[in-house]
């Protein structure tokens, strides 16, 4: 019968102990070199493996990543996704993925699997509809950091990088008042997040005071679909007037354009498109969207710097912001 490749079976056909064998496996300097040749025959003969699982278990460390998005059809992730695993690898880290389809019941599922993981860190983009952060905190008394990216909580006690909201939101406005269009629809998504009220805000706040004659219309949608709802009701508002459409995200956009096309709106012609946008989903028409660039690559270089600082010993909490940049199409 086969031997069962275990320090038991080696240390039983040896006749030495159990920690005999991991020191000599370990070449441990106690141990005498004929030892150490006769544990390491065996092993090489039964193919003994040691389990990585199970000794990072012990050192409260499995070397590997959690990164928990709300879904994977989001090109902005998929660039995050990629740029934690680049460089997660560099530090000897692997890297999960798990997918919470907003809900938060199932975030909060996952959170348990990562704590009975034993993960070195976790990275998250809430759900829309995730209010307490307690169970993300907790987390950190199992040191195990959470780094928050894209949809962050409001409390400042938490680590999060974040996209410049803000700056993204101005550009887009300042880029509308440069073209002199007086008619703007702007569609938001969740106004309980803290990205959508800050790129809100700076939106509206920029144009009303570049222009206090625009008419600004403002609507709000949670996903693509509904973007695209909302925006075939809000462009019959402007009555054949040429406009500007604001989008908030990729997801918001690629409802809109739907929307266009339902409603057989050229382009320049009978409406300017601008977006926030990772930078994809804007390529994809022609002409091509002008967008204020949002990286989720750059962010997770940012964010992977970050988790390291805290496996290092780090404790303070950090908010770090990765500025836009206006990156012009055809658009407007």
């Amino acid at each position: 019968m086969r031997l069962s490749p275990t320090l038991k079976k080696i240390a039983e056909q040896l006749n030495v102990s159990i920690s005999t064998v991991s020191r000599a496996l370990k070449d441990h300097p106690d141990i005498s070199a004929e030892t150490k040749r006769k544990v390491n025959e065996l092993a090489a003969l039964i193919e003994y493996d040691p389990n990585p699982y199970a000794v990072n278990l012990r050192m409260h460390n499995n070397k590997e990543f959690a990164i928990v998005v709300p879904s994977l059809s989001n090109f902005f992730y998929h660039s995050f996704i990629s740029s934690i695993e680049e460089d997660a690898r560099l530090h000897g880290y692997s890297v999960f993925i798990y997918r919470s389809s907003n809900d938060p019941q199932i975030e909060l599922e996952i959170l348990k699997s990562c704590r009975l993981k034993r993960v070195s860190g976790v990275f998250i983009s809430i759900t829309t509809e995730t209010k307490d952060i307690s169970p993300f905190t907790k987390l950190d008394g199992y040191g195990i950091p959470v780094i928050f990216f894209d949809k962050v909580p409001g409390s400042e006690l938490c680590n999060k990088i974040c996209v410049g909201d803000e700056h993204a939101a101005f550009l887009a406005a300042l880029e509308i008042l440069k073209k002199g269009i007086k008619n703007v629809l702007g569609i938001f998504g969740d106004l309980n997040m803290s990205i959508t009220q800050a790129r809100f805000q700076k939106f509206k706040e920029v144009l009303v005071e570049g222009n206090q004659k625009i008419k600004l219309k403002t609507v709000h949608a949670i996903s693509s679909e509904e973007a695209e709802q909302v925006a075939l009701t809000a462009i019959d508002d402007f009555k054949g007037e040429y406009f500007a459409i604001f989008c908030m995200s990729d997801e918001i956009l690629a409802g809109v354009m739907k929307a266009v096309q339902r409603k057989n709106l050229k382009v320049l012609k009978d409406v300017g498109i601008i977006s926030i946008s990772d930078g994809m989903i804007p390529k994809l028409f022609y002409p091509e969207i002008t967008y204020a660039e949002t990286s989720g690559f750059k962010l997770g270089k940012l964010a992977l710097n970050r988790m390291m600082r805290c496996i290092a010993g780090s404790s303070f909490a950090q908010t770090i912001v990765d500025e836009s940049r206006l990156i012009e199409g055809g658009s407007i």
